[in-house]
């Protein structure tokens, strides 16, 4: 993936062998930036409204992307999600950050990819404690090269038709955002995928 100053900046050591704190851009009601906080400190309840994107990559059947994420994640483990989510970091533009995750979590660059708006939401995740307060950006689009999945991200993904992912989110748990982004997503998703797709 190409490194513009953002991910550079994010990316680098802090000089003594630990990880960098990662930090993410707090927005305004409008999506305006206003200021940066701690990953995690931004979680924690209330929530503080940070910048974030969803990713909705489909095949060449329509089917839709899912991922189950990783048991080890401190927010939302070993729930079934969209095909990738995350946030930007700070300076870094949405739609790089989103085509960055969906290679670091699924080792493959999307054949396309396109905005499909925005949604602001405030969903408190009750097993964690932890509250998404977010002003999302959303993407929609294809996905044709084999996936690579990192194991420390993703426990599982699967393809679904729309029927399939009714019977699957009955069925099986969900990240607490997945419907709020996924309707959100819906007209993107239907121009893409056509009328026939039932998305």
């Amino acid at each position: 993936m190409p490194t513009t100053p953002a991910t550079a900046a994010n990316s680098s050591s802090n000089g003594n062998g630990t990880a960098p704190s990662i930090m993410l851009e707090l927005v305004d009601e409008n999506g305006t930036t206003i200021g940066t906080a701690e990953k995690l400190a931004a979680h924690q309840a209330p929530g503080q409204l940070h910048r974030a994107f969803s990713v909705f990559l489909f095949d060449e059947e329509g089917r839709l992307l899912l991922q189950r994420r990783a048991l080890g994640k401190y927010h939302s483990p070993g729930v079934w999600s969209n095909t990738c989510c995350g946030h930007p970091y700070p300076g870094e533009a949405p739609f790089t950050a989103a085509a960055r995750r969906v290679h670091e979590e699924l080792g493959v660059s999307p054949s396309l990819l396109a905005e499909a708006g925005t949604v602001r939401y405030n969903h408190p995740d009750p097993a964690s404690g932890l509250v998404e307060q977010e002003f999302n950006h959303l993407f929609v689009g294809m996905v044709q090269a084999p996936l690579r999945p990192d194991p420390e991200e993703v426990e599982a993904t699967v393809f679904v038709t729309a029927r399939e992912l009714t019977d699957r989110h009955a069925a099986d748990p969900f990240s607490a955002w997945f419907m709020t982004v996924l309707d959100s997503a819906r007209p993107a998703i239907k121009e893409l995928t056509g009328e026939t797709g039932g998305w």
